[in-house]
């Protein structure tokens, strides 16, 4: 299973309701909401997805390799029970790299720099990156009985599910593994389900800063 199975199930379905214009996104997309970087689906369950870079563990010493792997063992003991670790593949991005030594090659005086920059554009721009591709890691657990929050309200089952994300932190970080701490998470979860539902058009399209508070506005969930 992976994230879009995750959050979407075996099919869509259309709900009804929910101030949904009919035919629109919002009537078939099975999330009712984004809330302190927390998915909340429309069957009311509550999914948190972090990011995490990796470590190539084979540049690592002997020592080092057997303490990533003794301390991710320790995590997975006091892990939530429905843990999924999501890889996903993508085209390199090489757009603003090439457009950086675009921006270098007009400054550049040397007419011999400047054909040796316009001929690593027209490699990357066509040749390498055709082939090149990248990789996003991820960590993803729902919101169980067993964690226990603080009452049944939305805000303290969000607080247990940021509590388990700082446990994940501190764990991996034993591992040298480092769980990405977005800035505006909201923003985070909602371009990325975005790249996900989106996968040919997020490639090019890209979702401007600040769209989660422009998209709330608009169809007044301040309100």
């Amino acid at each position: 299973m992976n994230i879009k199975e995750l959050i979407f199930g075996g099919g869509v379905k259309t709900a009804s309701g929910g101030g949904a214009y009919r035919d629109s996104i919002q009537a078939w997309l099975p999330v009712k909401n984004i809330i302190g970087g927390v998915v909340i689906t429309r069957d009311n369950r509550f999914i948190k997805i972090l990011e995490v870079l990796p470590v190539n563990i084979y540049l690592k010493s002997p020592n080092d390799r057997q303490n990533i792997i003794s301390g991710f063992a320790a995590y997975l003991k006091i892990a939530p029970d429905d843990l999924m670790l999501q890889a996903r593949t993508l085209p390199a991005d090489t757009a603003e790299y090439v457009e950086r030594m675009k921006q270098y090659a007009e400054r550049e005086e040397n007419e011999s720099c400047r054909e040796m920059i316009e001929d690593n554009i027209r490699e990357i721009g066509q040749g390498v990156a055709s082939d090149a591709i990248r990789h996003r890691f991820f960590l993803i657990f729902q919101y169980e009985p067993r964690m226990k929050s603080k009452g049944n309200s939305v805000a303290a089952i969000i607080q247990r599910l940021n509590e388990e994300s700082d446990t994940a932190r501190r764990y991996l970080d034993v591992c040298e593994l480092e769980v990405l701490e977005p800035r505006y998470s909201d923003d985070f979860v909602l371009k990325l389900l975005y790249e996900i539902i989106n996968k040919r058009t997020g490639l090019r399209v890209k979702l401007p800063e600040g769209v989660f508070d422009m998209t709330t506005a608009v169809h007044g969930i301040f309100e």
